[in-house]
């Protein structure tokens, strides 16, 4: 069944709100929507350029218009999955968004983002997390297989003391709550699951260099196995950091941490913690 947390959770304090999430994680275990794509998700923009067919939903961008779905619950915590099949061939000035947020101006908001690129060469994995309205945490990652040839799972997992981000269970990212050095947390709103296909060719492939080529179109990307359940993982074991370590060291091509143009006079504080960020 799919999990809403009623406007009740928003009158409650953190400490009661932790308290209720212990008790859910004996309680949420749960797999929504593999079975029923309509159940779970509308089509919400794209004029029929999105498609749910049996099991596999499909988004679709042409020179008119891109499209685009959400889900249909919001969620406070938890493990999402969904297996993507990115565009294929020359993606380049396509954006794959894949996400989860809240609405508002001081929104939350954890992102995955796929920029297309040249026939050939790698996409490029963009991830981003707000916090009540404020972003500009981006890293970003050159992917180390074919997004393409094969549909792969992408996680969100979002507990109260961590998000990480997994592509296939290789952890890329993680994002600790680190509140106690004054860095604001996504823990207080709830987020529905977002995506789509879009056309971003002023700055999504090599900067805007590289702009997209409408003799390919329509562009196609592909979805399937949605899954929702308990989050149980309060940090990452030694084989899940020796993985993200391994990612970082091989794959990763931008750290806001290191952009040193960017902050000029010293990095956020989250930057301090070895690994976060």
């Amino acid at each position: 069944m799919a999990i809403f947390y009623s406007s009740f959770y928003s009158r409650i304090g953190t400490t009661s709100l932790l308290l209720i999430f212990t008790f859910q994680l004996f309680m949420l275990i749960y797999h929504v929507g593999a079975v029923n794509l309509n159940q779970n998700f509308d089509i919400t923009w794209g004029g029929g350029r999105g498609k749910i067919t049996g099991d596999v939903l499909t988004l679709s961008l042409d020179k008119i218009s891109g499209s685009g779905f959400q889900s249909k619950n919001e969620y406070l915590f938890g493990r999402i999955d969904m297996q993507l099949k990115l565009v294929p061939g020359n993606s380049a000035g396509t954006v794959t968004a894949y996400y989860l947020s809240s609405q508002g101006p001081t929104h939350d908001e954890i992102d995955f983002e796929f920029l297309g690129n040249s026939t050939g060469e790698p996409y490029t994995l963009h991830t981003n997390i707000y916090t009540q309205g404020k972003g500009e945490r981006e890293q970003q990652f050159r992917m180390w297989f074919d997004p393409t040839s094969n549909f792969h799972n992408y996680s969100i997992l979002w507990t109260p003391q961590t998000i990480v981000f997994l592509v296939d269970e290789t952890p890329v990212r993680e994002f600790k709550n680190m509140e106690s050095i004054g860095v604001p947390f996504p823990k207080h709103q709830r987020m529905r699951l977002y995506s789509s296909l879009w056309n971003a060719d002023q700055w999504a492939t090599q900067g805007g260099l590289v702009k997209t080529d409408w003799t390919q179109a329509p562009f196609t990307a592909s979805y399937r196995n949605f899954n929702v359940k308990g989050g149980f993982l309060s940090q990452l074991d030694s084989t899940r950091n020796q993985k993200l370590n391994w990612v970082r060291k091989n794959h990763m091509i931008y750290n806001y941490c290191t952009d040193t143009k960017r902050f000029p006079h010293g990095f956020p504080p989250e930057c301090a913690i070895t690994g976060s960020g």
